[in-house]
């Protein structure tokens, strides 16, 4: 007998799922060992054109998710409600779940988990992560033995996009912008993905895998987007050997008993394998103590590759409910708290626009010293009302970098801080 699948939603990743069920039939029947079918579509208006059988599709998503022969369900609608309800309905109601659903997992995944594992069904979500990229299985199965320190990566294609763009075109923030929206990389509204709003739902989950805690959600992230990178922080990278990127990064404290979850614009040596990642790529970068450094790299967007992922999920939950098991991916929590982002040790890239006059150099020095944070490095760009000082800090808490730059605009010998950015992965 055929496993029957309800498809939540059929837009650009839905139509795809659908096509590569029907396209595919075979092979996944081999891969499964019964055949996959799609049950039925829930969508908003009947009447559009989808590509799809039109007896398929129904408006009453509720009714689709709990119905008796449906033996899985896949949420590709997007957002919290009536994603949740109706994840929660399905689950009730015996069903094993894959969705790609990143904002609603990153602010209430734990709710979600404790349903499926208390109805004992699945709960897979690859596809809400990078895309293609086989990232969370990994990260929650094959790293389950080894001890995860640190996630970094970039996990928003369209903001690497503009990035790259401004790097290696020269071309400014609103330009890069367009030609990103023009190739279909980024919405009318980029909000989201400028704003870092996406990568720090991202982030939250690849945290929670990562450091096996249920205590992080969208809002313990600390973010901060790409809009106020101009060309001269490209520039001052450049001249570092680093190139920009927005990150998203999960890292152990320095006593292990707390995680701290970023996202915000870096400067990134180019020699890391992360300052190679081009365009609307994604890439993400994990370092465990025996497996050491590993990467994974790939599409992170688009319709295909995201219904490549949600398929892989679907062939995984359909094989456990043909042999009756389930996996809980929320089952263990080591209930490790998500520290302040002042208590985050980084190092900062901070440009000051100085008055050109005998001990602005000492004084600005003194400034660091007064907060306990030391000057990796200092340089002197042009004179007279041109001057400017770009100084690089190492390695400090958060707090007494933000300090030690709220004390400096107000100096008299600073005409204004010009940029501030933060450095990750240079060697101490």
């Amino acid at each position: 007998m055929a496993m029957k699948v309800a498809l939540l939603g059929c837009g650009v990743v839905g139509s795809e799922v659908v096509r590569l069920v029907n396209d595919q039939s075979e092979e996944l029947a081999a891969r499964v060992g019964t055949p996959i079918e799609i049950g039925g579509i829930a969508v908003r208006r009947i009447d559009r054109d989808r590509g799809v059988a039109p007896e398929l599709l129904t408006t009453d998503a509720t009714a689709l998710a709990t119905r008796p022969d449906i033996d899985l369900v896949v949420e590709v609608i997007g957002g919290i409600e009536p994603a949740r309800s109706l994840i929660l309905a399905a689950v009730k109601a015996g069903k094993s779940v894959v969705t790609a659903n990143k904002a609603l997992l990153a602010e209430d995944g734990q709710t979600l988990h404790t349903a499926a594992r208390d109805a004992g069904v699945d709960l897979y979500y690859e596809a809400s992560v990078a895309g293609a990229i086989p990232l969370l299985r990994p990260l929650r199965d094959s790293l389950a033995g080894d001890r995860v320190n640190r996630v970094l990566g970039i996990v928003n294609g369209t903001t690497n996009y503009v990035l790259d763009r401004m790097d290696s075109m020269g071309a400014g923030f609103t330009e890069s912008l367009e030609e990103a929206q023009a190739l279909g990389y980024a919405e009318a509204d980029p909000t989201a993905d400028v704003e870092g709003f996406d990568a720090a739902a991202k982030a939250a989950i690849l945290a929670r895998l990562a450091f096996h805690t249920q205590q992080v959600t969208a809002a313990d992230v600390h973010r901060e987007g790409i809009t106020g990178v101009s060309a001269g922080d490209i520039a001052s990278a450049r001249a570092m050997g680093c190139v920009v990127k927005l990150l998203a990064i999960c890292q152990r404290s320095q006593d292990g008993r707390s995680v701290g979850v970023r996202v915000h614009p870096v400067m990134l040596p180019v020699e890391h394998p992360l300052a190679s990642v081009k365009e609307a790529y994604n890439a993400v970068f994990v370092e465990a103590e025996s497996a050491g450094r590993l990467m994974f790299y790939g599409a992170g967007a688009g319709g295909t590759p995201t219904a490549s992922a949600i398929l892989g999920d679907l062939v995984a939950v359909a094989r456990n409910r043909l042999a009756g098991t389930s996996v809980s991916e929320g089952g263990h929590d080591t209930g490790m708290p998500v520290h302040d982002m002042g208590q985050t040790i980084t190092s900062y890239h901070v440009a000051l626009d100085v008055a050109d006059r005998p001990g602005v150099l000492s004084k600005v020095a003194e400034i660091f010293a007064d907060h306990g944070v030391s000057i990796r490095n200092v340089r002197q760009e042009g004179s007279g009302d041109d001057a400017q000082l770009v100084l690089v800090s190492h390695p400090a808490p958060d707090a007494a970098l933000s300090a030690t730059v709220e004390q400096l605009r107000t100096h008299d010998m600073v005409r204004e801080v010009a940029s501030v950015m933060r450095v990750e992965n240079f060697a101490d």
